[in-house]
């Protein structure tokens, strides 16, 4: 992408070149990163033709990251590509394929050209080499290893240039890039270059004033500069960005040596951001929202805002051919009055739908997304489901200024409201809500039929449910609100981040890092009773060896104390969130946990209908 728009500028070409990383992914984002970039003024679609007109002609816009935008891709496709000049041409670099639209949607066909990257070939990958000063002898071995990534060809050097002597032919080559990172970090000679790396590898982007909070014992501008120096780091207009790759290499390698430090430098972050985004500019939040995000390593929470697969399906603003499509889904999952009240709504204000879409361009599913106030009252109080949501609303309003927003429905053409790609690409369409109205957004309220499995899910965010469910059709449809509190959205996710790395009191913040291993940050997390290398725990002298799965569940339980824990949240965060099994895995290892327990075993209570709670030793 460099290299293109260097030859463009060589050729006198203006290129606008948007970062999608250092961009708010919301409509006013796109607006104003056009006016910085053109050292103008712009707040409004209809400024954008005059503003474009002043480069010249023709006039290139590049969006690098792409995949960030995703929830974007509908209102870029729709509005604002159709309001650039005829004389612009528009380029996006991801790692993700577009979706469908943009090459089949009617109108657009054979206006966009999709366009593969292959590896180096081997001429290129051994120029690249030379380059990076490796001996000669090594090149046509790191050349089969390496395959001709150039991240992996750089790494490669990188390390060769850290340790000589490394037998490059000892690794695998299944994962490249997250064993030469690795490898990279084990040897790194320089104890400044490794804590730095390490650090980094754990945040969304680095700051100087984050990095001065995480290492204290380095001098910012020093560890600053030592960061920028490595092969794999970029700096943005967001701070220095590691390659997404080699950071979730480096972050896994360091939970799974060192878990105590991968945690320090996290809750160090997170006190450093705490105190930032409360003084950050508007126009400065959603990084902070971004970053907040990447500190929540709960696996239902981070799936809501970063879904997995979800780049496949496109949702987007529904078209007036879209509704016999949006019924027929209903009709497939839903009773007689259900579809009644859907086919109200969309008679009346069908702007309140959007299309999800697959990879063929074909509807496989829809939500239904307004504020109340926007829409007839009428039709509001007519709707069962709505007209309890206002009810509550009207007992417990929100303060003036403040808004609300009614997730009304959200089915998939096969699936219905089960989790599948259609959700997820729903709850990523949502996130757009979070982003637009960071400041205002103050309630949101959903409804769900499978009310055991959404349930924890939307709970695990925090929203709660609100009555005994309405009837329609003979089926009960459970509701439940979020109110994320008078700081709104931000408030919301300093809580989810607070509940994780904000209540240890003491941090130890006035020791350097290297001196806190895993057994003592184990100590500050869960009192004494825990040893996390061993995998057992320490009772009263006592040492009792567990399994790993017997420790992941006591570890969790024990910190949790109180909460009834579902079956299904151990088998997301001990089994991990791919786990196919039955839930009956965790009552067997519940029961072995407790024959070890021996006269402490009554302290794991069995909530009926749930799963388990923590009562206390």
């Amino acid at each position: 992408m460099k290299a293109f728009v260097q030859q463009l500028q060589a050729q006198n070409i203006p290129v606008l070149a948007f970062d999608c990383r250092a961009i708010q992914p919301t409509e006013q984002g796109v607006l104003a990163a056009l006016g910085q970039l053109c050292e103008q003024s712009c707040n409004h679609m209809s400024e954008i033709g005059p503003i474009i007109d002043s480069l010249g002609q023709p006039v290139v816009l590049s969006f690098d990251t792409y995949e960030l935008f995703r929830l974007l891709d509908g209102w870029l496709r729709n509005v604002f590509v159709p309001a650039l000049p005829d004389h612009v041409r528009l380029f996006f670099f991801g790692r993700e394929a577009p979706v469908a639209a943009w090459l089949t949607a009617p109108g657009w066909q054979g206006l966009c050209q999709h366009l593969i990257l292959e590896p180096l070939d081997e001429a290129a990958a051994t120029t690249l080499l030379q380059q990076a000063a490796v001996q000669p002898n090594r090149i046509p071995l790191i050349n089969r290893f390496a395959q001709g990534h150039p991240l992996a060809l750089k790494l490669a050097a990188a390390a060769l240039a850290e340790r000589p002597d490394l037998s490059i032919a000892e690794l695998t080559g299944t994962h490249v890039v997250g064993e030469l990172a690795r490898v990279y970090l084990q040897d790194a000679q320089d104890p400044i270059t490794r804590q730095v790396l390490e650090a980094a590898s754990v945040v969304r982007r680095t700051t100087r004033s984050l990095l001065a909070a995480m290492v204290p014992n380095i001098p910012e501008n020093e560890a600053y500069e030592h960061l920028l120096q490595l092969p794999f780091v970029e700096l943005s207009r967001d701070g220095l960005v590691l390659h997404d790759l080699v950071r979730q290499a480096i972050s896994g390698f360091l939970q799974a040596t060192d878990p105590g430090k991968y945690h320090m430098y996290r809750r160090r972050a997170w006190q450093q951001l705490r105190q930032e985004w409360v003084i950050a500019g508007k126009n400065h939040r959603w990084r902070y929202t971004a970053d907040m995000l990447y500190l929540i390593e709960h696996p239902m929470v981070r799936d809501a805002f970063f879904p997995p697969n979800a780049h496949a399906i496109a949702v987007e603003p529904a078209k007036t051919e879209d509704g016999a499509g949006i019924l027929a889904i209903a009709r497939s999952h839903e009773g007689a009055q259900s579809v009644a009240r859907l086919q109200d709504w969309w008679q009346q204000v069908p702007t309140v739908f959007r299309s999800a879409r697959d990879q063929q361009n074909e509807l496989v599913g829809f939500s239904q997304v307004f504020d109340p106030t926007q829409v007839p009252s009428e039709l509001l109080l007519a709707d069962p489901i709505t007209h309890s949501w206002w009810q509550e609303l009207q007992s417990n309003p929100v303060p003036d200024g403040q808004r609300v927003f009614f997730i009304r429905r959200a089915l998939g053409k096969h699936t219905g409201e089960a989790l599948s790609q259609i959700q997820a690409a729903c709850w990523l369409d949502a996130k757009r809500l979070y982003l637009e109205h960071l400041d205002t957004l103050r309630r949101v309220y959903i409804v769900f039929r499978s009310v055991d499995e959404q349930g924890p899910i939307v709970e695990r965010l925090g929203f709660r449910p609100l009555d005994q469910g309405i009837q329609l059709d003979g089926e009960v449809y459970y509701s439940y609100q979020l109110d994320f509190g008078s700081q709104q959205v931000m408030g919301w996710l300093a809580g989810l981040v607070d509940a994780r790395y904000g209540a240890i009191e003491q941090d130890a913040t006035d020791q350097a890092i290297p001196d806190v291993n895993a057994s003592q940050f184990s100590q500050i997390l869960s009192p004494q009773i825990f040893d996390a290398a061993g995998h057992a725990l320490v009772m009263e002298g006592e040492r009792i060896p567990l399994t790993p799965l017997e420790y992941g569940v006591m570890h969790y339980l024990y910190t949790s104390p109180g909460t009834a824990v579902s079956r299904m949240t151990l088998l997301e965060e001990v089994w991990g969130y791919d786990y196919e099994g039955g839930s009956n895995v965790v009552d067997s290892i519940v029961r072995s946990l407790r024959k070890k327990l021996k006269h402490y075993a009554s302290a794991i209570t069995t909530v009926t209908g749930v799963g388990y709670r923590f009562d206390g030793f």
